[in-house]
């Protein structure tokens, strides 16, 4: 009996076992918050690297002079990581190399990617952010995106969007910068802002956005997208689930309407006749009577019509020669109107008028009203006595 009451605790271990494990693998999936990996130094390889790598690349004219000024800040801060930098303004390339004593393999990566930013007109206290270790960059190409030069103008101004806004509005919602310059976009920033991992897909934000701009697809609906994820990353309880009910889904609408072709070809009504025969130049002829005219009186009344058709010609072009002799029209000139003397003006009523406004003072009472009011007052006198 001994032998198959261990079989069965054997068989339950296992079980409990895979339990734990599953528990364990939930916790070391979530990060806690703040934590920070720690950094890499001498100590975790302290011989250093065993082959000399370097990296290369292109600049533009334009770039020429900000790089001679801030090239010793960039050499500082590259001899803190022991790699080497080199500009070339005879063939206009940057160059960075590993030393002997590099320590990290990725520096050399950082290097490159730091001479990359700079190349892309990324200014050097933004790009000097590459050397950290939470800090990732990523260098998008739209110059082949779109064929027609215009419409691509019109896009990339989109992704500006009126004095920076709508460019402003995803650096804060993504925490990084992003540079517009000429046929590329340049995002420095952290990785959680530059990629985002859900349900074991990784996509990355910024490239998303600047592609759909591209693609014809307006940033705000990206922009508006973004705003609800980071609002739903805030709660805890919807963390960890699937967001597709909350994320809005926007219908695309071509508006553009199709350009009408200049000649409309209309079909005709189906008959089932066919069309009748067009007629000969010989029935022609024999309708209008010319068939049965002699060779000689064909040719005169060709010349005649070709003599009518010159007369109309040469009758035409005097009359434009003619025109440039007529005087143009003037405008008639209109006579200054005399003061009407018809009504005749009563000068002494007007007299009569003044000599009354005179007598009349501004807000006194007429004079009949005044006899009336003193001859009340010595009625009340009187009364009085």
């Amino acid at each position: 009996m001994a032998a198959p009451e261990a079989a069965e605790e054997r068989a339950r271990r296992p079980g409990k076992k895979k339990a734990a494990k599953a528990v364990d693998e939930s916790e070391l999936l979530t990060v806690p918050d703040g934590w920070k990996e720690p950094a890499f130094t001498r100590e975790d390889n302290p011989r250093g690297l065993l082959e000399e790598s370097s990296f290369a690349t292109l600049f533009p004219k334009y770039r020429e002079a900000y790089l001679k000024e801030c090239w010793p800040l960039v050499q500082k801060a590259l001899s803190e990581h022991y790699v080497n930098a080199t500009l070339d303004l005879i063939e206009g390339s940057m160059t960075v190399t590993t030393t002997k004593k590099t320590f990290d393999p990725y520096a050399i990566i950082r290097a490159r990617d730091l001479i990359k930013l700079l190349a892309r007109s990324v200014p050097f206290e933004q790009a000097v952010r590459i050397l950290q270790d939470d800090v990732a960059c990523d260098i998008i190409k739209i110059g082949s995106l779109v064929r027609n030069r215009e419409s691509f103008v019109k896009r990339r101004g989109r992704l500006l969007g009126p004095k920076g806004s709508t460019l402003k509005a995803l650096e804060l919602l993504t925490n990084c910068y992003i540079m517009v310059q000429g046929n590329t976009v340049s995002a420095l920033g952290p990785f959680s802002g530059l990629k985002e991992v859900r349900g074991g897909r990784c996509t990355v934000i910024v490239r998303k956005v600047v592609l759909d701009t591209m693609k014809n697809i307006h940033p705000i609906y990206n922009i508006k997208t973004l705003m609800i994820k980071r609002e739903l990353s805030k709660d805890p309880e919807l963390r960890t689930q699937n967001w597709e009910r909350f994320l809005p889904k926007f219908k695309r609408k071509n508006l553009k309407k199709r350009k009408e072709p200049k000649k409309k070809n209309i079909k005709k009504e189906y008959t089932p006749f066919p069309p009748p025969q067009p007629e000969s130049q010989i029935d022609k002829e024999l309708a209008s009577g010319e068939y049965f005219l002699k060779e000689s009186q064909k040719k005169r009344k060709r010349v005649e019509e070709i003599k009518a058709k010159q007369a109309d010609a040469a009758k035409k072009r005097q009359e434009e020669r003619n025109r440039a002799f007529i005087p143009p029209k003037e405008k008639p000139v209109v006579k200054a109107k005399k003061a009407s003397t018809g009504k005749k003006i009563d000068i002494e009523a007007i007299k009569e008028k003044v000599k009354n406004a005179k007598k009349k003072k501004l807000g006194a009472l007429p004079m009949e009203e005044v006899k009336l009011k003193m001859a009340a007052d010595e009625k009340k006198k009187k009364k009085k006595k």
